[in-house]
């Protein structure tokens, strides 16, 4: 099973995820990377889970719930976003809870997400764009290969400063 590791399965998500997306959508420490700007309603994720089942042609995205194979506790979110199927590209991005970081779960999520991308979709690339002080993350996509490929310089404002971001990609060969 492509979407089935070691520690964690990445599945499509259930209604009864609904307290869980709730509590990392409305987590402020989070906004930065998902460029939220505002708290989302239960009623609003809801919609969202409902219609989390379309397909990723349509919606030109895919959210998978990470989850923890022996537990069955959810642990994090990983996404394909920007999915563009003429160019054979999307973006990813990932996020873990802090309660289950450094247990080697996004480098368990990330390692099948790239295999799921690459052989299900028929992906010829994925990036990600990094904030520069997100040391964790360039580590763990440089850990797969991706490649730094330029710096936005001042892209991010975070708590009134500019943050640069720097984008990385991965072309499958």
């Amino acid at each position: 099973m492509t979407l089935k590791g070691k520690q964690i399965i990445l599945r499509a998500l259930e209604p009864e995820d609904l307290e869980f997306l709730y509590q990392i959508e409305n987590n402020e420490s989070f906004w930065e990377v998902s460029h939220t700007q505002k708290p989302f309603s239960k009623y609003i994720l809801k919609q969202y889970l409902e219609s989390a089942h379309l397909d990723i042609y349509e919606t030109k995205q895919l959210r998978f719930l990470i989850e923890e194979v022996s537990t069955k506790k959810q642990l994090g979110m990983i996404d394909i976003f920007d999915f563009n199927p003429q160019h054979k590209r999307a973006g990813i991005g990932i996020l873990i809870h802090p309660d289950f970081q450094k247990k080697g779960f996004a480098s368990e999520a990330l390692s099948l997400l790239i295999k799921y991308s690459f052989s299900h979709l028929q992906l010829h690339q994925l990036y990600a764009d990094i904030t520069a002080d997100n040391i964790k993350s360039m580590v763990l996509f440089k850990k797969y290969n991706f490649s730094k490929m330029g710096v936005k310089k001042d892209w991010i404002i975070s708590q009134g400063k500019f943050k640069d971001e720097i984008s990385f990609q991965l072309i499958k060969v």
